[in-house]
């Protein structure tokens, strides 16, 4: 018998489908970090919040989270959905460039801060193993909280926002050999034998899987599912790539958040990568709202009432020596002190992996119980604090001396196209053309085509085309309609033309639209629509054969590329001109009618 439905099943999803609804637009018109808002509406709705009080008031059963722990198992795909639009907007061009922040200050800061803090929990009376624990717990800081906070504020692509990227990218990969580490510490008696070693292969053995698939397969498959021309299939394809990357790497020892980094990095190097960003896009805001809420949820206030003591020292600790450590270490690798300052401000809080590592450390007995609860107390009210410490590292960044020349690593990072460039919109016969022409005058360009095989020959032929529809706002600016130096509109569709034509004007005023029309009442309706220029098949063509015959039958070629520009004016000035001339518009637009 199927179980009936019952409101109370869905009672969590409505909360949170509420809460989103209330805390993102609330915060941003008060102008305050919506991550703050899902935070704190976390702690409210969870059972340490209004669920302590339920016993008392029974109605708050109503506003109140009944299973954080299917929330927090959702909300993991959160982090996952991040890490993947961060692979997105990388590639391995660029990860080796950054390879002397990642294993180099990333390494030297979990070092540096895993033995700072586990030298002051042996000073503070706990066992040598334990204070490493945590110390390796905290030294983790929080990716999902950092790298959206550095998004809005338009610091991820700078300098201290690449090295805190860096760092944060070497934090995902610690966390496999933490765990395993931490399996050999709770066995009691320290060996490390070949077994042990042997423990790393299935992480090595993962991210080969995932590699291999991805060089040989991803571009085949994302290929045949965009020539059938669906956006759910395409959509599902993928949703498969992520979670399927996610879960190889899961069953390999590693986490998901990373293997879909890898995935995404994989797919940056393909045409579709910006159709990908659009489709996934909502549900990465979507779940990264969730993982806010779920944090918030774990926050225990009974331990900080009683023992407010122990928790506020860890926490306050744990930011000024990470903050410290990170400042200088980042000065030691050349970062300048805007940099430096910037980073450690925003990587000085605890993260969401120290759930993981405190968690398993506690299962196998390293770290006591009421310990680690305490220590992830203090982690997560850190972690609200991230929002405040970027902020806060911003603007004393700005009181800092002028930075120096940028690091080396960083250098040709910030923008992956050349600055004003032109987007072509339609990459058929006459977007090739167009394209060609701009090569010739070694202007940048890009394209952009619904039609995979277009795509496929422009990438064979070295070219930047894009699969993706141009319609909508958000590929255009992920394709650089910002700073674009024009946009040419060559599609055969007079319908889609005249979309993209609409978008790309309400998005950028003061930009250089040329369209290709159909005919001379399709250029009227672009001129309408916001082009700068409208070039209609129709009067084209008999102005070229105009031009042929005049030129044929002796008259000088001077006379007649005059007149035939002067003309081409006449038809300008008319068809974008809709409240005059309107009789002699209907007869011009009759005689470029097919």
């Amino acid at each position: 018998m199927n179980h009936a439905i019952s409101p109370a099943d869905y009672k969590d999803l409505v909360l949170f489908l509420a809460t989103a609804g209330i805390v993102a637009p609330l915060f941003k018109r008060l102008k305050l970090n919506p991550i703050l808002g899902f935070l704190i509406a976390g702690v409210i709705l969870g059972p340490f919040g209004l669920g302590a009080l339920s016993h008392t008031f029974p109605w708050l059963d109503y506003v109140t989270v009944d299973n954080p722990q299917e929330i927090a198992q959702l909300a993991e795909f959160g982090v996952v959905f991040l890490l993947f639009m961060i692979g997105l907007e990388l590639s391995w061009e660029r990860l080796r460039l950054m390879r002397k922040l990642v294993f180099g200050l990333g390494a030297l800061q979990m070092i540096g801060c895993s033995l700072a803090l586990g030298a002051i929990g042996m000073a503070l009376g706990q066992p040598p193993v334990a204070a490493l624990a945590i110390g390796a717990a905290l030294t983790l800081s929080s990716t999902a909280i950092a790298v959206p906070v550095l998004v809005e504020r338009k610091r991820l692509h700078a300098e201290g926002g690449r090295a805190t990227f860096s760092v944060l990218l070497f934090q995902d990969l610690a966390v496999a050999p933490i765990l395993i580490t931490l399996a050999i510490l709770g066995r009691g008696d320290g060996t490390f034998g070949l077994g042990d070693l042997v423990a790393l292969g299935p992480a090595v053995i993962g991210l080969g899987v995932i590699v291999l698939f991805g060089r040989l397969a991803l571009r085949p498959m994302m290929r045949s599912v965009a020539k059938a021309k669906s956006e759910e299939m395409f959509m599902a394809a993928c949703l498969l790539v992520i979670i399927g990357a996610g879960l190889v790497a899961s069953l390999s020892g590693l986490s998901m958040a990373l293997g879909a980094f890898v995935a995404g990095i994989l797919l940056a190097e393909t045409e579709y990568r910006h159709e990908v960003e659009v489709k996934i896009e909502p549900f990465k805001g979507l779940l990264l709202s969730l993982f806010f809420v779920s944090l918030g949820i774990r926050l225990d206030l009974s331990l900080l009432v009683a023992s407010p003591a122990l928790v506020l020292g860890v926490a306050v600790g744990l930011v000024v020596v990470k903050g410290v450590m990170i400042m200088g270490l980042g000065r030691l690798f050349g970062l300048s002190n805007r940099a430096s300052i910037e980073a450690a401000l925003t990587l000085a809080a605890g993260g969401e992996f120290a759930f993981v590592i405190l968690d398993n450390a506690m299962a196998a007995s390293v770290v006591s119980d009421q310990v680690g609860q305490a220590v992830l107390v203090a982690a997560t009210l850190t972690m609200f604090l991230i929002p405040l410490l970027s902020g806060l590292g911003g603007r004393l960044a700005k009181k800092a001396a002028a930075p120096v020349s940028e690091a080396p690593d960083l250098v040709g990072l910030h923008s992956e196209e050349p600055a004003g460039r032109v987007l072509v919109v339609g990459y058929g016969r006459v977007g090739r053309l167009v394209g060609d022409m701009l090569d010739r005058h070694n202007l940048p360009w890009i394209a952009i085509d619904r039609d995979p095989s277009f795509v496929q020959q422009g990438r064979r032929a070295g070219h930047r085309v894009y699969f993706g529809d141009a319609s909508r706002v958000e590929l255009l600016e992920r394709c650089g309609l910002d700073h674009a130096r024009a946009v040419v509109v060559t599609m055969d569709s007079p319908e889609a033309a005249e979309a993209v034509v609409a978008t790309a004007r309400g998005h950028r005023p003061d930009l250089t639209i040329v369209a290709r029309a159909r005919d001379a009442r399709h250029a009227a309706r672009l001129y309408e629509l916001g082009a700068t220029d409208a070039v209609p098949e129709t009067i084209e063509a008999s102005l070229q054969l105009s031009e042929a015959v005049l030129v044929d039958i002796g008259v000088p070629m001077g006379l007649v590329i005059a007149s035939i520009h002067e003309r081409r004016d006449e038809y300008r000035k008319v068809l974008n001109r809709p409240d005059a001339l309107g009789g002699k518009r209907k007869r011009l637009r009759d005689a470029g009618r097919v």
